[in-house]
């Protein structure tokens, strides 16, 4: 009985020595590292402006990339990561960036039109003195007489228009006659013409400080017949440009 029993108690202690060895030697599980991000990918944007242009004229290009060290524009070079640059192109073309990096490549692109230069025309300017010279009319007189004739009235009328419209311009009005009658008194009669025409621009509107008056009474004739259509255009309210 008491050999049967040593041997349980020595089977047991054999049994749990061998679990307690088991057990000091179990492997360990070792946690596994996560994997790194990934690489992100560049990113480029290109654009010109103005996009249409005629030769000669000049644009300019604007671009952005990210995410890339090595950044291209065909035709321009290496550049930085961003900016803009002015180019005058002599034809039309699309100009290409390509932006590199760890993650890859990006292109982008923007397309330049290159018109040909229009002639361009340019209507010559009409100076005030050209303007006035076609658009002011002479007024004619009767006979020994300085009060506007009723026919004449629209010619007055159309010059207190035009000089209205036209303030910067200044006259001069010259008072003619015929070779009837002595100089004394044609050079007062000339006057008398001047006057009274200064008097009906002045009442429609147009400054006095704009209107000078001179009489050349029939020292400088337009024509210089004896007949009655003769005499009738020497009578006459002339308009010179004052300067």
């Amino acid at each position: 009985m008491k050999h049967l029993r040593y041997e349980w108690f020595t089977s047991a202690a054999i049994l749990m020595g061998v679990l307690t060895f088991s057990g000091c030697n179990k492997k360990v599980a070792q946690a596994t590292p996560p994997p790194p991000p990934p690489v992100p990918t560049p990113t480029a944007t290109l654009a010109a402006s103005p996009a249409v242009i005629e030769q000669g004229q000049s644009t300019t290009l604007t671009w952005q990339t990210h995410n890339a060290t090595d950044i291209n524009i065909a035709g321009l070079g290496s550049v930085m990561a961003s900016g803009s640059r002015t180019v005058t192109p002599g034809s039309s073309m699309t100009y290409t960036l390509t932006a590199s990096g760890p993650g890859g490549t990006q292109n982008a692109s923007a397309r330049v039109t290159v018109n040909a230069k229009v002639a361009h025309t340019t209507t010559p300017s009409i100076s005030d003195e050209d303007v006035f010279a076609r658009n002011v009319k002479d007024v004619l007189f009767d006979y020994d007489k300085s009060i506007i004739r009723p026919d004449q009235a629209g010619n007055a009328q159309s010059d207190a228009a035009f000089l209205s419209q036209h303030p910067s311009i200044k006259v001069q009005v010259e008072g003619h006659c015929d070779d009837r009658g002595s100089e004394e008194y044609n050079l007062a009669l000339g006057t008398n013409r001047a006057e009274s025409l200064k008097s009906s621009l002045v009442q429609q509107g147009v400054s006095a400080d704009r209107i000078k008056t001179v009489s050349y009474g029939k020292e400088k004739p337009f024509c210089t017949e004896d007949s009655d259509g003769c005499w009738q255009r020497n009578r006459v309210d002339h308009f010179s440009f004052a300067r």
